[in-house]
C-alpha cells in the first residue's frame, strides 16, 4: 500500500480501497489488467485526512458528528434524520484554504498528466463495494480546465461526503460516519460521442447470460442521473443483440468551450447508435473485467474518437440469482415451499430451527420410506452467508423406496390418527416443552443455553417421530373414500367432506370470534376496535383498567394458542402470536362489526352423501361413513401435529434473546434480535471468558464485522423474491418488451416486486414535502437528491431514465418496485389516483382503492 498523497492510477489496485476509496481502486485494478481507461492520477485519502488535520474542519467535524441526537432534524427532514447537518459540514469546507504543500502536490499530478479538461470524480472507501453501490451518492465533476478549479473540484468532492444524501445513505448501511473518508479520482476528459452503462448480468431478472447496455449521445452523465431514456440493449455474452428499445434521447451533455457542460435537446434517432462491433466490443470488455473482479459488474462507458473506454466499474448491486430451470416435480412443490418462504430466512434460521427442527423433520419422514431429502444448502443457496434463493426439492428414491407401500400398510394399521393424543410419545412431548419453558436462562452460563437449544430440538423430534408414524393412516383411509365417492358418482363432494375436520386450528378461530363478541359488548371498546389500529388497540387492551374482562380473555387465548407463528412456521426469527399482541387484535378487529354468512359446505356435501340410495343399506352407510370419519381424523392430526410443533418456538426464541443480550453487552451486535445473523454453529463455538459468565472481549472483532457484512446483504436482496412465481406458471419473467392489457403506462421494469397505492405526482424539489409514507412516487426524472424519498415510497415511476440511473439503483437497493422510462408517467396519472405499481413486467394499472378493496 502506497503512502503517497497523489500518484497515477496504475500505483494503486484492489487492496488499496482504503487508501484510494472503491472507484479508484477499482480503476487502478482495470489500468494494471490493460483495460482502456483514460489516463489520470488519485488524490489519496491521506490527503483528504491531511487537509482535515492542517486546517479547523477536522475538528470541527468531530464536534458536528458528536451531536447527541435531540440536536439533530427530524427523522423526516431532508437528510433522513442522520443526526448531523450536511449543509453547517459542507459549509466548513467551502470555507477552508487548501494548505500550500497539498495544493501544490495536486497541482503537480495535474501538470504530469498534461494539463487540460478533466473529470474530478469522488471515491469514497464505502463505495462501489457488494451490496453497497452508493451510486451518485458523492459528486462528479466534468470538463474541469485550470488549476484553480481542479483544486476547487476536489474540495468539493471531498465536501461532497458530507451532503444530506450521502449521510442518509450511510446511515441505511450502518456505516459509521467518523470511519468513512474519501479520495479523489482525476482523469483526462473524454469527450464522447456515445456513452452509457453496461451490466454484465441483467440486473432486473438475475440472468448470467445477458449483457444489458444503455446508451446515449454525449457523456454519460445523461444516463446514469436518469435525465433521458435511454437506448436499450439486451445482448448475450458474444455481444449478438436479443432485444432492443429505442431511446428518447430527451437531452444530449456534452463539454462546454470554457469548462463545464452544456444540454441541448436530442432527436430521436431512427437508427441504433451502436453497431455491432461497438456492442461487441463492450460486451468482451465486461466480460473480462467480471472474469477479473469475480462477479457481475456494472461499468460505466464512453466511445471518443472510434475508442471504447472503461470509465468506471464497480459490481452490481442487487443482484438477483441466476434463474433456476425447474422440471416437473419443482414446478408441482413450488407453491407448497413458496408459501412457507415469504421471507428470506435468516442464517439463524436455517441453521437453527430449520436444520435441526423442520427440516430434520421433512427428511426424517422421507427417510422412513427410503426417499433422500434435499440437503438445507440444496434447498437455501447462499452467497456470503446470506440465503439467495429458493431451489424448490426434487426427493431422490433409493432401493428401500420400493418397499415403501409395505412400511406405510403397517404403519397405517398400527397407528390410528384419531388416536395420536393417546400416544405416550405425546405426553412426553408435552412434558418436554413445560419443562423447557420453566427454565430459567438467566443463571445459566453460555454453553448451557445453547444446550438448551439443542434439547429444544430434539423435543421437537418427537413430532418428528409421531408423524412418522401416524401420517401413513391417512393415506389408506385417503384412498378408500375417494374410490367410494367415485362408485357413488360424488367424487365432486371429497373436498368438502375432508375439509370439515375439527382442528386446534378451529378451535383458535372460535376462540377469536368469543373475543370479538366479548369486544362488541363493551360499546365504547367496540368503537376502538372499528376506529382503531391494533397497535393502538394494544396500548388500550393492555394499560385501561376498565378492560380487565377482555384483558383477562385475551391473556387465556395467548396462553393457549400465543405459540403459533406469525408469518411461517419455518422462520424462528419471526414472532409469535404472544410476541406480536397487535396481530392477533388485528385479527379480531377483523372479526368485530358486522359478520359475513358463509355456507356450511361440509354439512351440505355430509347431507347429500347421506342421502345417496345406497347409503339406505347400513353396512354401506357405516363403512362410508367411518371412511369420512377416518379422513377427518387424518387431517386433523396433521394440521394438530404442526401445531403442537410450533410449542418448540418460545422456548427457541428465549434462548435466543438471552444470548442476544449477552451479544449486545459484549459489543458484538446492537439489538439482541442481530443474533439471527449468525449461524447456530457460530453460537456453539462461543465459551465463557470467565467464571462470571462475561464473554471475551475478542468476540467483537471476530463476529461483528460477519454480522454487518451479512445485514447489509439481506438488505441489498430486499425485493428479490426467493422464488419468481412465473418460473412456476406461464408468465414471461423477464419483462422484455411485455405490455399488459389495460395497462395506465408502460417502461422498462427496473426494480422487482408489485406495489400499491395512492399516486402522488412530484415535478420537483420543492414539492418533496408533499410525499406521504406508502404513497406511489411520479416524477418526470430523480437524481441522487431524491433518493431519501425512496425511504417513504412504496414504489417509483419515473417518465425517463433506465436500468442504470441512480433511481433504479438505488430503488432496487431498497427493494421497491420502479418502473424507468415512461415517457407520460407524470401527465397520465394523477394526485390521489389508485394504482398497482408491478416492477416485474414495467407497467401501472388501475387498483381498486383500500377503501373499495
Amino acid at each position: 500500500m502506497t503512502e503517497q498523497t497523489a500518484a497515477p492510477l496504475a500505483d494503486f489496485g484492489a487492496r488499496d480501497i482504503a487508501v484510494v476509496g472503491g472507484k479508484g481502486a477499482a480503476l487502478g485494478e482495470l489500468v494494471r489488467q490493460g483495460f482502456p481507461v483514460p489516463p489520470g492520477f488519485i488524490i489519496t485519502t491521506g490527503a483528504y485526512l491531511s487537509f482535515l488535520a492542517q486546517t479547523n474542519v477536522g475538528v470541527e467535524l468531530d464536534n458536528l458528528l458528536s451531536r447527541e441526537p435531540g440536536e439533530a432534524p427530524d427523522a423526516g427532514a431532508p437528510d433522513g434524520g442522520d443526526g448531523t447537518g450536511g449543509a453547517a459540514i459542507r459549509a466548513l469546507f467551502a470555507g477552508a484554504e487548501m494548505p500550500g504543500s497539498l495544493r501544490q502536490e495536486i497541482l503537480d499530478s495535474y501538470a504530469k498528466l498534461g494539463g487540460g479538461a478533466v473529470a474530478v470524480r469522488s471515491s469514497a472507501t464505502a463505495e462501489d463495494l457488494p451490496g453497497a453501490a452508493f451510486a451518485g451518492q458523492q459528486d462528479t465533476y466534468l470538463n474541469v480546465l485550470g488549476e484553480d478549479d481542479v483544486v476547487q473540484s476536489v474540495v468539493a468532492c471531498w465536501a461532497s461526503l458530507w451532503t444530506d444524501r450521502a449521510m442518509a445513505y450511510r446511515r441505511r448501511q450502518g456505516i459509521d460516519p467518523h470511519e468513512v473518508t474519501i479520495a479523489v479520482v482525476v482523469q483526462k476528459m473524454v469527450l464522447a460521442a456515445m456513452a452509457g452503462v453496461m451490466f454484465t448480468a441483467n440486473p432486473v431478472t438475475g440472468e448470467r447470460g445477458e449483457v444489458v447496455v444503455d446508451a446515449n449521445p454525449g457523456l454519460g452523465e445523461a444516463v446514469v442521473s436518469g435525465r433521458v431514456t435511454p437506448e436499450h440493449y439486451v445482448l448475450d455474452r458474444w455481444g449478438k443483440v436479443l432485444a432492443f428499445t429505442p431511446g428518447g434521447r430527451e437531452v444530449v451533455i456534452s463539454a462546454a468551450a470554457g469548462g463545464g457542460t452544456r444540454e441541448r435537446a436530442g432527436t430521436p434517432a431512427a437508427r441504433p447508435g451502436l453497431v455491432a462491433e461497438q456492442l461487441a466490443e463492450l460486451t468482451r470488455l465486461g466480460q473480462e473485467a467480471q472474469q477479473h473482479f469475480g462477479r457481475p459488474q456494472d461499468i460505466e462507458w464512453a466511445v471518443a474518437g472510434g475508442v471504447m473506454y472503461v470509465l468506471q466499474s464497480r459490481p452490481i448491486t442487487a443482484l438477483p440469482p441466476q434463474p433456476p430451470s425447474l422440471n416437473a416435480v419443482q414446478r408441482r412443490v413450488g407453491p407448497f415451499f413458496i408459501e412457507m418462504f415469504q421471507e428470506r430466512p435468516y442464517p439463524l434460521d436455517v441453521s437453527g430451527w430449520m436444520s435441526r427442527g423442520i427440516l430434520a423433520m421433512l427428511q426424517g419422514m422421507a427417510g422412513s420410506v427410503g426417499v433422500v431429502f434435499p440437503s438445507v444448502e440444496e434447498l437455501l443457496p447462499e452467497d456470503d452467508g446470506v440465503v439467495v434463493q429458493l431451489i424448490p426439492p426434487v426427493p431422490h428414491p433409493t432401493i428401500r423406496t420400493l418397499a415403501a407401500p409395505v412400511f406405510l400398510l403397517r404403519r397405517s394399521r398400527q397407528f390410528k390418527p384419531a388416536a395420536w393424543t393417546q400416544d405416550p410419545r405425546f405426553a412426553l412431548f408435552l412434558g418436554n416443552v413445560e419443562r423447557l419453558n420453566g427454565k430459567d436462562l438467566g443463571l445459566l452460563r453460555w454453553g448451557a443455553v445453547v444446550a438448551f437449544l439443542e434439547e429444544c430440538f430434539a423435543t421437537m423430534r418427537g413430532i418428528t417421530d409421531l408423524r412418522i408414524s401416524y401420517l401413513p393412516g391417512i393415506l389408506v383411509p385417503m384412498l378408500k373414500i375417494r374410490f367410494m365417492l367415485l362408485f357413488l358418482g360424488k367424487a365432486r363432494l371429497a373436498p368438502a367432506l375432508i375439509a370439515g375436520a375439527e382442528t386446534r386450528t378451529s378451535q383458535a378461530n372460535r376462540a377469536l370470534e368469543r373475543l370479538a363478541s366479548l369486544a362488541a359488548e363493551d360499546s365504547s371498546l367496540s368503537r376502538a376496535f372499528l376506529e382503531a389500529d391494533p397497535r393502538q388497540l394494544v396500548d388500550l387492551v393492555e394499560k385501561d383498567p376498565e378492560r380487565r374482562a377482555f384483558r383477562e380473555a385475551f391473556k387465556a387465548f395467548q396462553l393457549e394458542y400465543g405459540h403459533r407463528e406469525t408469518t411461517s412456521v419455518v422462520l424462528s426469527s419471526s414472532p409469535t402470536w404472544s410476541d406480536a399482541p397487535e396481530v392477533v387484535l388485528g385479527l379480531v378487529k377483523a372479526m368485530s362489526g358486522e359478520r359475513h354468512q358463509t355456507a356450511d359446505q361440509t354439512g351440505t356435501a355430509l347431507a347429500e352423501l347421506k342421502g345417496h340410495p345406497a347409503l339406505r343399506f347400513e353396512p354401506v352407510r357405516r363403512r362410508v361413513l367411518a371412511a369420512v370419519e377416518a379422513v377427518r381424523a387424518g387431517m386433523a392430526f396433521r394440521e394438530d401435529s404442526h401445531f403442537y410443533a410450533t410449542k418448540a418456538i418460545p422456548p427457541i426464541r428465549r434462548a435466543y434473546r438471552e444470548l442476544g443480550r449477552r451479544l449486545v453487552l459484549a459489543g458484538v451486535i446492537d439489538e439482541p434480535d442481530d443474533i439471527y445473523h449468525l449461524r447456530f454453529e457460530e453460537l456453539e463455538s462461543i465459551t465463557d471468558a470467565d467464571d462470571g459468565g462475561a464473554l471475551p472481549p475478542s468476540l467483537r472483532d471476530r463476529y461483528r464485522p460477519l454480522v454487518l457484512a451479512r445485514a447489509a446483504k439481506r438488505r441489498e436482496l430486499e425485493g428479490i423474491p426467493l422464488l419468481d412465481p412465473a418460473l412456476l406458471f406461464d408468465r414471461d419473467h423477464h419483462g422484455r418488451g411485455h405490455r399488459v392489457s389495460g395497462a395506465l403506462v408502460s417502461g422498462t421494469p427496473a426494480s422487482r416486486g408489485q406495489a400499491s397505492g395512492i399516486v402522488r405526482v412530484i415535478r420537483g424539489p420543492a414539492e418533496f414535502g408533499q410525499l406521504r409514507s406508502g404513497e406511489i412516487l411520479v416524477c418526470p426524472y430523480t437524481n441522487p437528491a431524491w433518493t431519501p424519498l425512496f425511504q417513504r415510497a412504496a414504489a417509483v415511476v419515473v417518465d425517463a431514465g433506465g436500468l442504470g440511473s441512480h433511481a433504479a439503483i438505488v430503488a432496487r437497493e431498497y427493494g421497491i418496485p420502479a418502473v424507468m422510462g415512461t415517457g407520460s408517467g407524470t401527465s397520465i396519472l394523477a394526485d390521489g389516483q389508485w394504482v398497482l405499481v408491478d416492477g416485474n413486467l414495467g407497467v401501472v394499472l388501475p387498483a381498486a382503492s383500500s377503501a373499495s378493496a
